[in-house]
């Protein structure tokens, strides 16, 4: 994911959640729905949580220094982590705990229009903000499913924007169902129940997040297209004879470390494999571009070995 893609997304949905906020809190002043107090949560939580992916991904750009020789990248997973907790805590939960008291202690709706038109405006705008991440995640994803998308990307923006878009879009309708039924019926339980039904989503999305960010954070090794290029490319057949075994780690999103045993052959000499070595470390990076800190340690060349370790 380029970073200008990735920010384009993120400012795209911060505008469109701050002025979905204003609308829903100004709604929820003239109606008393829950349905928009919750909705106007969220929105905020959301326009937080795009303020701390514009953080992490400036502060993931800061020099490596002697404490933190690879760098900052794994800041952006760091706040992407932090964004699920706040979905959880201040949107999911929230929004719970304001459906139970809505349909506890009901009271009726007034200037229903208010919260309507709201949510009308809302779904035109979060419409525009999740069309703009589509178009962005298009531009990357390839031949990747929406679900393998969002599991295997690296770049932790696109996906959190994007599911907290999905998340938004399919809240507004709950909250609209709720307020409409609430009318229509003239009982405030559907409100309740439709800010409940919103912070179960809520909760669900900030439950997804959490568990890819983690994985990112444990640390994640390149894709398979990676890896198989970074090992074509290692083999030169004149010094570098096979790969032994082959490691790699994302350091950040567009950041990979790469560490591999390479079998050379006993007569080669210092020279020589030194020679070697930096070709290789010029081919990988050719052919992996985000490679950025390559470490290659020769070995003499067993073929007992290399097969034993084929494709490992």
């Amino acid at each position: 994911m380029s970073a200008s893609g990735g920010t384009k997304a993120i400012v795209a949905a911060l505008a469109a959640n701050l002025s979905i906020a204003v609308a829903k809190f100004v709604a929820f002043a003239f109606s008393g729905s829950s349905s928009m107090l919750a909705e106007g949560v969220h929105s905020l939580a959301d326009s937080s949580n795009q303020a701390l992916l514009l953080v992490g991904g400036k502060k993931a750009k800061k020099t490596a220094s002697e404490e933190h020789p690879f760098g900052y990248g794994r800041e952006r997973y760091i706040y992407s982590f932090i964004v699920s907790i706040v979905l959880f805590s201040v949107g999911g939960v929230f929004a719970l705990y304001e459906g139970y008291e809505k349909i506890v202690h009901p009271h009726e709706l007034s200037n229903w229009w208010w919260p309507v038109g709201v949510l009308v405006f809302a779904i035109i705008a979060e419409a525009f903000s999740f069309r703009t991440a589509i178009q962005e995640s298009n531009a990357v994803r390839g031949s990747l499913t929406w679900t393998q998308f969002v599991r295997r990307a690296k770049a932790p923006e696109l996906p959190v924007v994007l599911l907290e878009d999905l998340g938004a879009l399919v809240g507004l309708f709950l909250a609209l169902l709720g307020v409409g039924l609430a009318v229509l019926t003239g009982d405030s339980f559907w409100d309740g129940l439709g800010t409940i039904c919103i912070g179960v989503l809520l909760v669900l999305i900030a439950i997804v997040l959490a568990a890819e960010t983690k994985s990112l954070l444990l640390g994640e090794s390149a894709d398979a297209s990676q890896v198989r290029a970074i090992r074509e490319v290692l083999v030169d057949e004149e010094t570098v004879t096979g790969v032994i075994h082959m490691r790699t780690l994302h350091l950040g999103p567009e950041e990979l470390l790469v560490a591999a045993k390479i079998a050379v052959r006993h007569h080669d000499s210092a020279a020589d494999v030194a020679r070697a070595i930096d070709a290789a470390e010029a081919r990988i990076r050719e052919a992996v571009p985000i490679a950025r800190v390559i470490y290659l340690e020769p070995d003499i060349y067993r073929p007992a070995t290399e097969k034993a370790d084929a494709g490992v």
